[in-house]
Parts: C-alpha cells; sequence; structure tokens
C-alpha cells in the first residue's frame, strides 16, 4: 500500500511559483514530482508547471532510470520552447517513481528527495548549485548549505540548455517501511535532518508527518521566505 501527502504554500513572495503533482495507477504504481520555478528569470510558475504536465503525461507506470531521464529531456524542451526574448523561463525538478519492489528518481537543480528506510534517513540527493560544490572540495559543511551566500546559484535547470544533465538513480524496495520526501528549497531550508527523522517516527501518515515537519519551518521563517512545497510518500517493502 502506497500513502500519500502535498502541499505548498506561497509563502512571503506575491506568487508561488512551485509545482507539485501525484499521480498513481493500479499496482502499486505512482509518479510524484516538485518543481521549483526559478523567479529571477519570470515564468517561473508556467515552466515549473509545464513541466510537471509533461512528465505525469509521459508517465506510463514504471520505475526506469532511462524513462525518467527522457521525460525529464522532454519537459526540458516544452520549457525551452516557451521561452522568449524578454522571459528565460527554467525550473528546477525532483521526480520519483515507485513500481512494486522498485524505485527510481532524477533531478534537476536544488530540490531535494529523501529516502528513509525504517525511519533513518538512507539517502539523499545533492544539489546542482554552487554552494553543494564548496561541500563537495570539503569548503563547507552540508548544513552550511542552508544559508551559503551563494545558495540561489543553481548550476542545472530546465530551460537552461538542450543538453541537459539529468541525475537519476534507482532503489530496491527491500522489505521494511519505506519514507520519501520531495521538497523545494523553501522547505529543507528551514526542517533539519534529524528533524525530519525525529517527526518521521512520530508521525501517523504522511498528512501528519508533513505537518509536524511544516510546524519547524513556521517557526523559523522569515517575512519574506520563498514558496515552500513538499510531498511525502510512504510505501511497505514486500
Amino acid at each position: 500500500m502506497i500513502q500519500t501527502a502535498s502541499y505548498t504554500d506561497v509563502g512571503g513572495r506575491s506568487a508561488n511559483e512551485d509545482t507539485v503533482r501525484l499521480s498513481a495507477q493500479n499496482g502499486g504504481r505512482l509518479c510524484a514530482l516538485v518543481a521549483d520555478g526559478l523567479g529571477g528569470h519570470g515564468g517561473g510558475a508556467q515552466a515549473s508547471a509545464a513541466a510537471a504536465e509533461v512528465i505525469c503525461s509521459a508517465w506510463d507506470g514504471r520505475a526506469d532510470p532511462a524513462a525518467l531521464t527522457e521525460w525529464t529531456r522532454q519537459a526540458n524542451r516544452k520549457v525551452l520552447a516557451l521561452q522568449t526574448p524578454g522571459c528565460a523561463m527554467k525550473t528546477t525538478l525532483v521526480l520519483l517513481a515507485l513500481e512494486p519492489g522498485k524505485a527510481a528518481w532524477a533531478h534537476v537543480g536544488d530540490s531535494r528527495l529523501y529516502h528513509f528506510v525504517d525511519g533513518r534517513l538512507a539517502f539523499q540527493t545533492r544539489d546542482h548549485s554552487v554552494a553543494q560544490i564548496g561541500v563537495m572540495l570539503g569548503e563547507i559543511t552540508p548544513d552550511e548549505i542552508r544559508f551559503h551566500e551563494d545558495r540561489s546559484r543553481v548550476l542545472r535547470a530546465l530551460g537552461q540548455d538542450e543538453d541537459l544533465n539529468v541525475e537519476v538513480a534507482e532503489q530496491p524496495l527491500a522489505p521494511g517501511r519505506h519514507a520519501f520526501l520531495l521538497c523545494s528549497d523553501g522547505f529543507w531550508e528551514y526542517v533539519l535532518e534529524p528533524e525530519m527523522e525525529a517527526t518521521l517516527a512520530r508521525a501517523s501518515d504522511p498528512e501528519d508527518w508533513i505537518a509536524r515537519m511544516r510546524a519547524y519551518l513556521k517557526g523559523r521563517i522569515p517575512p519574506d521566505n520563498d514558496n515552500n512545497t513538499a510531498a511525502a510518500i510512504w510505501v511497505d517493502g514486500e
């Protein structure tokens, strides 16, 4: 059985440029995504919505890295086609696909996927950002990404160029409880990984988990905080 929940919030901005989508098929198959339009380029809401529509329309129930790469590149071509001389719209993307016994995911930019197994964080994506490069070079710690001066400098995004480099992975779903969290940077900046684990341990379902994490976020955000969005998925491996 798959349980899901999601939300998106405008935060302290005048418009919400995030998009969250969850699509399910019979037989334990799910497609979930979060896309975060890059506000500094204009058209962010249109870019994130277009990317979501392309991918959800193309998804055929598979959790296959090659397919996720192709669908993401199709979304990239759509965003590029929507650009005008006055609006070079772009968006990040994190995408999860589930089929019985298997998960696959793809991401571009700094929207993240976290994978928890039996309540413990097992994996998280690495941002495509200048700040993440600083972590890889040993110049800053992973926690210091959150408020680094280069936090907003994203190195990959849909709409950046035709030769999009999509990072993909796949993972068998071993026996146990698997929890996935997909979120935009406006969410993960204010909720720490140990807090994600702690709230997961107390949550009764994905909606409760998101609500508990949002309590941390709401207590920390400044008045002008970014849009914030998350999707939570629970699935039991057999």
